[in-house]
């Protein structure tokens, strides 16, 4: 017996990888007979996993979504991520699943393995999270959730918008991408009353129920990910900037976040860094450490204060 169930929690963690298994390969992963094979695989179904079997020279067995969540199988490193994830979950900036993280937590703590619970433990103890200079805002769960079967099913979505200035609107659009980005989450969507695309913070919407009718798939202009670090940096900054700098466009590239600005090349050995920031400093720093000869084109204030600056440098410098 005891066979026989070490046998079935093989092959049911072979069949929990996202593959589907011929019977002639589990067989030879479990030493045994295509129909101890078959039989095992009943056992399993008894027990409540949805095992799927198609016939023929290409079927095989794969384990299927049923009603309830049957028990899982983690390996070592699984086991810790999902309870390294859940942690982090239960502080994350997703409003209304800290307590059920906790939970899961707890279940998933209280059957691990010594050795596992211990790397887990030391992990938390010993890790301090350093807090963001401001709190990011918090999403609703239940608009996460709303916003991705709208994406997935491809259906219209209304919803009441704050602004970044307060003002209030009302939006219908065709939504694509949820993208995460450090503590917030945005929405990139194709807005057809503006014939154009825009990127949305979930923290401002409100969604309106239900659902508008479905909509043909189009093509994403570019990576959406680059969207929105583009289009939520250039909004926020206070103080934006045109820097032509003396070296190829791809080594600039390469050595600024996509987040810091845009590189437009002007020839082989020339490009325009377009770039931004709350501070004029903090521009002046930043193109200082990208450690290549360059010309501020614009604005002429940064200009100024690269020159006190160097000055303040060769005083120093004795």
């Amino acid at each position: 017996m005891l066979e026989t169930w070490a046998r079935l929690l093989r092959l049911l963690s072979l069949l929990q990888t996202p593959r589907e298994w011929t019977g002639t390969e589990l067989a030879e992963r479990l030493s045994v007979s295509t129909r101890t094979v078959r039989n095992d695989v009943e056992r399993l179904r008894a027990l409540g996993y949805p095992v799927h079997g198609t016939r023929g020279a290409v079927g095989g067995y794969r384990l299927g979504a049923g009603a309830a969540l049957p028990p899982l199988l983690l390996d070592d490193e699984e086991a810790v991520a999902v309870a390294v994830g859940l942690r982090t979950a239960a502080g994350g900036g997703v409003a209304g699943i800290e307590e059920t993280s906790l939970r899961a937590l707890a279940k998933l703590e209280q059957v691990l393995p010594h050795r596992l619970r211990r790397r887990v433990t030391a992990l938390h103890t010993h890790t301090v999270r350093v807090p963001h200079d401001q709190p990011g805002p918090t999403v609703d769960a239940a608009t996460l959730s709303m916003i991705s079967a709208a994406c997935r099913d491809r259906e219209r979505l209304r919803f009441d918008y704050v602004r970044h200035d307060g003002t209030a609107d009302r939006r219908d659009v065709e939504p694509y991408r949820l993208v995460s980005w450090g503590r917030r989450w945005y929405l990139v969507a194709f807005d057809p009353s503006r014939d154009d695309w825009r990127t949305f913070r979930v923290d401002r919407i409100t969604p309106r129920t239900p659902t508008g009718p479905r909509f043909p798939l189009r093509e994403l202009p570019e990576d959406v990910v680059d969207r929105v670090r583009h289009g939520v940096s250039s909004a926020a900054w206070r103080h934006r900037a045109r820097i032509r700098v003396h070296a190829p466009a791809e080594v600039v590239a390469e050595r600024i976040n996509p987040a810091v600005g845009t590189v437009e090349p002007v020839d082989a050995d020339t490009c325009l860094l377009h770039t931004g920031a709350d501070r004029l400093e903090s521009i002046a720093v930043g193109v200082g450490l990208l450690d290549l000869d360059f010309t501020v084109e614009d604005p002429p204030k940064l200009a100024d204060l690269l020159r006190t600056l160097g000055e303040r440098y060769l005083r120093a410098a004795g």
